[in-house]
C-alpha cells in the first residue's frame, strides 16, 4: 500500500496544519530534503494537549501526545505537499520531552511519533535517524515538541 492508504487504514483524523507563532517557516523544501519545524501537540478542534510529563501526566499519555505531534507534523506535509506518497522516507526526528527532573524515558514517549511514522511509511523508510531529549519547559506548557527532515522522491 501507498503511504496516503496507510495512514487512511490508521483510522485517525489530521488536526489543522499549525500556523507559525514566530518569526519561522513551518515547512521549507532545500534541494530534495523537507524540513519541517518543531510542531506542538495541535489537536482536531486547534488546542494544544498541555502539562509536564511526570507531574501532569504519565508516560502514556505523553506518547500519547508525541503521536498528536506526528499527526500535526502530517498535516504540515499534507498541506504543503498534498500526498504523503511524495515523501521517500523519513530522515530524522528531533523530539523533546517536557518532564519533571527525574524522568528519564524520553525515548520511549517519541516513540509516540516514530510508530506513527513507520506506520505511515513503512519499518524502512518511515524510520530515520533520532534524538529524543528532556527540556526543562517547552511553549504553551505543551508537553512533547518535534521537529523532522524528510527525503522527497524523484
Amino acid at each position: 500500500m501507498s503511504p496516503d492508504q496507510n495512514f487512511a487504514a490508521l483510522g485517525l483524523t489530521l488536526p489543522p496544519a499549525p500556523k507559525p507563532l514566530g518569526v519561522y517557516k513551518p515547512f521549507l523544501i532545500v534541494d530534495k530534503l523537507v524540513y519541517v519545524s518543531g510542531h506542538g501537540t495541535v489537536q482536531e478542534d486547534g488546542s494544544l494537549i498541555i502539562g509536564r510529563v511526570g507531574e501532569d501526566m504519565d508516560i502514556e499519555a505523553g506518547k500519547a501526545a508525541a503521536q498528536q505531534v506526528g499527526l500535526a507534523i502530517l498535516a504540515t506535509l499534507k498541506a504543503n505537499l498534498g500526498s504523503f506518497d511524495r515523501i521517500e522516507r523519513v530522515v530524522k526526528v528531533l523530539g523533546m520531552v517536557n518532564a519533571t527532573l527525574d524522568f528519564e524515558r524520553h525515548p520511549y514517549v517519541i516513540n509516540g511519533c516514530s510508530e506513527l511514522f513507520a506506520k505511515v511509511w513503512g519499518q524502512e523508510k518511515g524510520v530515520g535517524v533520532r534524538s529524543a531529549v528532556g527540556m526543562a519547559t517547552l511553549p504553551d506548557n505543551i508537553p512533547v515538541e518535534i521537529e523532522a527532515c524528510f527525503l522527497l522522491k524523484d
